[in-house]
């Protein structure tokens, strides 16, 4: 009988014990979703009125002069974003495979992957100014390429630790099957381990540009701004995210409202984005 008493007081004891973390669990997740639905209604309600065909096709006019629009930041986003992603998640990608298949057992490769974990964390001015430093300064004026540079560098070590922690959940026995038949590490590499894990390399992609697709202080100390459309990435380039913290520490009230509608934009396309990879890794589970 003691120890039935016993095992039925641990019993209760842990019953108690998950009753209380999931209260707390639960708690925690609504107060963080009430924030997050906040910031949302609030932008949806605040840039949706200031939403209008002129917004995409339209330059802005000058400043205390109603109208115009924001369509160079448009295209210096998408410019800009674009040639980040060309840039970073190959070498992402590249440097998660080094880690994993190659210097899975060197202590100076875990060394660089350590740094590489720090660095996801990293503060993105920080990376503004190396870049400023590296490209910016030695030409003498913003481009827009260098934004790219410094997006890329912002987006290469979360793609790379996610690729690199992916891999390593592939099987060893896999790749001994590859070696057996006669395969060369980079067919391994390429047809095995690859294939395994490209869902969530692909979800490592996602995360990287997620990554970079609202930051602004790089962005200032690089790409800068510029108030007329150009599809040079050589010289300064207007971008989305620089364009909204202008125009709201600005004094007129039409920059105010063409701010709301931009965040509104680039918030729910970012939101768009990942629904569109998301069913693209799922619909990926039938092959």
């Amino acid at each position: 009988m003691g120890h039935q008493e016993h095992l039925k007081r641990v019993i209760l004891r842990r019953k108690l014990v998950n009753l209380v973390m999931l209260s707390l669990s639960t708690l925690t997740a609504l107060y963080g979703l009430v924030w997050l639905f906040w910031i949302l209604a609030d932008v949806v309600l605040n840039g949706f009125r200031f939403l209008s065909p002129e917004l995409f096709l339209n330059d802005p006019t000058p400043p205390g002069i109603e109208g115009g629009g924001l369509r160079h930041a448009f295209v210096g986003h998408f410019i800009i974003t674009t040639l980040a992603t060309l840039i970073g998640v190959p070498l992402g990608i590249g440097t998660g495979i080094f880690f994993a298949e190659y210097g899975r057992h060197s202590r100076v490769v875990k060394t660089f992957r350590n740094i590489t974990d720090v660095l996801v964390s990293f503060p993105s001015i920080v990376v503004g100014t190396f870049v400023y430093a590296l490209m910016v300064k030695p030409v003498g004026h913003f481009m827009g390429v260098s934004g790219s540079v410094a997006l890329a560098l912002l987006m290469v070590p979360v793609i790379a630790i996610t690729t690199d922690e992916i891999l390593k959940l592939v099987p060893n026995s896999l790749r001994e099957a590859g070696y057996a038949l006669g395969a060369h590490r980079w067919q391994v590499i390429k047809d095995i381990s690859l294939s395994a894990a490209r869902r969530g390399i692909l979800t490592g992609v996602i995360l990287g540009i997620a990554r970079i697709s609202g930051e602004t202080a790089p962005l200032l100390f690089t790409a800068f701004n510029n108030n007329f459309l150009t599809t040079d990435p050589t010289q300064p380039m207007a971008s989305l995210t620089v364009t909204i913290f202008q125009y709201a520490m600005g004094p007129y009230e039409e920059w105010h409202g063409q701010a709301w509608a931009a965040a509104l934009i680039l918030t729910f396309g970012t939101l768009l984005f990942f629904i569109s990879a998301k069913a693209l890794v799922h619909g990926m589970r039938r092959f």
